[in-house]
Formats: structure tokens, sequence, C-alpha cells
């Protein structure tokens, strides 16, 4: 995991966990360890479905590890689920690649450029903090370069970077990846000690969310 620190361990509330989705291997959960309550639960895009959110860093090497396997992971994610990105901003050299992402999410080209951002950096060694070497490299891709660089620099990504700060931040986010469950509870591969072992954890906040989600209704 790329930390910024030591993870602090946190307090979180045990909860009796059962009820997961048939085929899903059950996972003994340890709060502070593989999970943690997030201090200040944050709003989800969907409060009607589970969220589970990964902050990353497009130069992180763990990251670029878990991809393939967040993409395996998501064939199987239950309807009443959704996972979405966003860049981890600790400080101002991780803003260049949030920008990027952001810049394609504003056009629509997130699942064109998304895996191919990560092996450029990470398989070729390419310098995507650049911004004329990432207008280069999104044009050798098909994408409208003056397009890509409008949308870049556009106030619309601006604000996106600083909301991606303040969440990083409200979500006690120390190191990337990690992931948060229904707003509320933080967790990652080195909480659960691998990126395998990240999974059922995440099945089984899921099922926990979802179930808090029908006490409430």
């Amino acid at each position: 995991m790329t930390d910024r620190r030591q993870f602090l361990n946190l307090a979180a509330a045990s909860a009796a966990l059962a009820c997961l989705p048939a085929g899903v291997a059950r996972a003994t959960l340890v709060a502070g360890r593989d999970y943690a309550l997030v201090e200040f639960p944050q709003p989800t895009l969907d409060p009607k479905r589970v969220e589970v959110l990964e902050f990353f860093f497009y130069g992180c090497p763990h990251c670029f590890e878990l991809e393939p396997l967040i993409n395996r992971w998501l064939k199987t994610l239950p309807r009443h689920a959704y996972f979405r990105r966003l860049p981890a901003i600790f400080n101002d050299a991780w803003v260049p690649l949030a920008k990027a992402y952001f810049a394609a999410e504003a056009l629509g080209v997130v699942e064109k450029l998304h895996g191919d951002l990560f092996n450029a950096i990470h398989l070729q060694g390419i310098n995507l903090n650049n911004r004329d070497t990432l207008l280069r490299f999104v044009a050798q891709r098909g994408i409208d370069a003056a397009k890509f660089g409008a949308a870049y620099d556009a106030f619309g990504v601006q604000a996106k970077v600083q909301q991606a700060r303040d969440l990083t931040s409200a979500y006690g986010i120390e190191g990337v990846p990690s992931m948060i469950v229904d707003g509320k509870y933080r967790t990652s591969s080195s909480m659960t000690g691998s990126h395998e072992k990240l999974f059922p954890v995440l099945n089984e906040l899921i099922a926990l969310a979802w179930r808090q989600h029908a006490a409430q209704r």
C-alpha cells in the first residue's frame, strides 16, 4: 500500500455479520484491523443502493496491481451495490494525475483511458504528470487533445480536484488504494492483509450496509 503515514487504528463497533450472497466466502472481520468506521460518514451518490468508493492514485503501484482484481470482482457485484472511483489527493504533486482522471470523466472516456493511464506509467515509464506529454498520449489513443486539454483546465475539473482533496481528508484516507463502503466503512488491502483478502471483506461490508438500508425502509 502507498502510505502517507501508518494507518491509524480506529475503534469500530462490532456487528453480527451474516446472510452473505450465495457463493461468497465468509470473512471473519476484526474491527480496527479489517475495517474501520469513518469518523464523519459522508453522503453517497445513490442512497437507495450501497456505494463502494475506491480512492486511488495513478502513480501508485499497488493501485495498478489491484486494478485487474477490481475488474474481475465487479462482475460479481450485486445489483443493490455500485462502484465508483475517486483520485486521492494528499498534496499538490497528486493533482495533475487527478486532473487527468477528471478530464477523462468529463469527456466520457474513463473506460477507454483508465487502464491505459496505469499501463503508461507503470509499464512504459511515461511521465503523465506533464500536461504536454499527457495530451500527446491521449491523442495517440484517438482522443481529441484540444478537447482533453480544455477539460483538464476547466473550472469544473478544478472544483472536482478540491472536492477530492476534501473527501480524502473527510474519509480519513491515509494511503491508497482504500475503499469506502456506503460512506461509513473504510478498508484496504493493507488492513485485510492482501489484495485477495480485500474482496471478501468488501462483500461482507456490502451485505451489512444493505441490511441497514432495509432496516431503515
